[in-house]
């Protein structure tokens, strides 16, 4: 599941040269074993041992492992006897990623004294080409959100620097609304931001790592005119460019020229989504779609192994205080008195030292139970009537970024899907990862946001099983702050009308750690949650009419509202 906010860094990134489709894909370290038609917890095993395998390297978007699982993936489907509904009559549709990065020519001085980038300003990548701004003179902006800000008339051609207030109940530093700034201020030369200096260190060196994102992604892609440089500096840096702090100035204020250039470079990140299909029985029904999707990726490998058993034990005892308190919330303090006794961990068994985010329940679980259904459904003697579309999305994890592109870019007619089947870490749920978990404990979230019909027909599948799920809504709640309607490849579907629903076991303690491994994960549960969806998939299949959409559509191009 993508991360809401999150500032990770993702360490050494593995780079794929040329296009997807021209990758040799690395082999396999052990050779698939044989499945069988029928969901079972030993076939889920098999395959969720060997797709969150170290040799798979964390799986990333844009790396050369993330080609190694999704040949492994298209390998099965095609051995299944799948139709392939990718590029050019295979199983891949390639996904455009690039990797960003400030171009090693990029300087920035006022009145001859040189800003070194990281240290005295830090600067963010709009996904697109930005303005040149040498000569361009700084001018204060005010305090963000106040009323006497500057106009975008009056930055325009400005290089605008832009004070930001602090206190305990404002937001971070690096979470000021960067989009909503240059939208603003699209006029300007360029834009500083005064908060580098209350930046956390992870922050700047995630910055600084190059970032992998959607050719084209950016809400302002389709405008071809450039951006203003957006840049963070030092709150002191009134003085350098205006002679005063800040604080002292007048909205308006004119400073220094400002020299140089701050450009970025970009290079292809290759990276596929895996489609493939089973036909449906009924000639007036097949050519609409049930789709099923996971994602296919995770969040790689990073260059400092930690100790294995001392971060699961940190991690467990910060679950156990969540459970405890009557707000499931535990305080920087309760966290920095939690003492972890590594060597009596070390007793038990030599110390692991481990560095690859293996993602076995994110998203390994639903990759498989993606699997699994289909080897289901192509081994079964009757066919449901409308077709299934199997769909494995790449870049989950960087920003949705396969799933949006599949919507965009549907290899099927976008309306003729009628309903999306997403699963995303569904492997986990026992009582120590949520309070209220065991077997049957399930998350459904969106499953009425757009169609009344659809969640109920969920509600009845569920009352036939001989062990029902047991439904937790709440984090289908507007509003809910973890926001999970908007974190996974469902909410790509959503934007566009089609009706959803996302099943999740739900969060837990190795969730982007690295001991986010196989043998976590609940084997006879994954199963369990496979064969529902199979189940669920079936209903909707073989309705007598599409799933109706009784509730509004969102803007497909809009934000996602929770």
């Amino acid at each position: 599941m993508q991360a809401a906010g999150r500032l990770l860094v993702l360490g050494a990134l593995v780079a794929a040269a040329g296009p997807a489709s021209a990758q040799t894909a690395l082999p396999l370290k052990h050779a698939p074993a044989r499945t069988q038609a029928a969901i079972t917890p030993s076939d889920l095993m098999t395959r969720v041992y060997l797709y969150a395998d170290d040799s798979m390297m964390g799986r990333l978007a844009g790396s050369e492992y993330n080609l190694k699982a999704t040949a492994y993936i298209a390998s099965e489907v095609k051995r299944m006897g799948l139709q392939p509904a990718g590029d050019s009559g295979g199983y891949f549709q390639n996904v455009p990623l690039v990797k960003r990065q400030l171009d090693a020519s990029s300087a920035l001085s006022a009145d001859g004294t040189t800003l070194k980038p990281w240290d005295d300003f830090v600067p963010r990548d709009p996904g697109r080409a930005t303005r040149a701004f040498d000569g361009s003179q700084a001018v204060y902006a005010g305090v963000l959100g106040d009323s006497t800000m500057l106009t975008s008339e009056q930055a325009a051609g400005k290089f605008i620097v832009i004070a930001v207030r602090t206190g305990p109940n404002l937001p971070p530093a690096a979470q000021v609304n960067r989009g909503a700034l240059l939208t603003r201020f699209r006029s300007a030369a360029g834009i500083a931001v005064a908060t580098l200096d209350r930046f956390p260190p992870q922050a700047i060196t995630f910055f600084r790592q190059p970032q992998t994102t959607l050719s084209g992604a950016s809400p302002l892609a389709n405008d071809t005119t450039s951006l203003p440089v957006y840049i963070y500096v030092k709150s002191d840096a009134g003085r350098l460019l205006f002679g005063a702090p800040l604080d002292s100035l007048r909205v308006g204020a004119a400073g220094k020229a400002l020299r140089g250039s701050v450009q970025f470079t970009e290079t292809a990140a290759p990276a596929r989504n895996v489609v493939a299909i089973l036909a449906g029985s009924d000639a007036a029904l097949r050519g609409e779609y049930v789709a099923i999707g996971a994602h296919n990726d995770h969040i790689g490998f990073d260059q400092t192994p930690v100790d294995h058993d001392s971060i699961r034990a940190y991690n467990d005892a910060v679950r156990h205080l969540e459970q405890a308190a009557p707000t499931h919330q535990v305080s920087m303090d309760q966290r920095q008195a939690i003492r972890v006794n590594a060597d009596s961990l070390h007793r038990l068994h030599a110390a692991r030292r481990d560095s690859i985010f293996n993602g076995a329940d994110d998203d390994g679980s639903g990759t498989t139970a993606v699997l699994e259904i289909a080897e289901a459904f192509a081994g079964a003697r009757l066919k449901p009537k409308r077709s299934l579309i199997f769909v494995w999305h790449t870049g989950e994890e960087l920003g949705l970024f396969g799933s949006q592109y599949f919507t965009d870019h549907p290899t099927v007619p976008r309306d003729s899907i009628v309903a999306q089947l997403n699963m995303d870490m569904v492997g986990r749920g026992r009582a120590d990862d949520e309070v209220g978990g065991g077997p049957g404990y399930l998350q459904l979230i969106g499953t009425r946001r757009l169609s009344t019909e659809l969640g109920d027909l969920i509600e009845s599948v569920n009352k036939t099983r001989k062990q029902p799920f047991t439904f937790d809504y709440q984090y289908d709640a507007s509003g809910h702050p973890e926001q999970y309607y908007c974190r996974s490849d469902h909410y790509m579907y959503a934007r566009y009308g089609i009706p959803i629903a996302f099943f999740t076991t739900g969060n837990h303690r190795d969730y982007h750690q690295v001991t986010d491994e196989p043998q976590y994960i609940d084997y006879d549960k994954l199963a369990h949650v496979s064969q529902f969806v199979y189940d669920i998939a079936t209903a909707v299949a073989n309705l007598d009419h599409r799933v109706v959409v009784d509730k509004p559509k969102p803007d497909p191009h809009g934000n996602c509202v929770q």
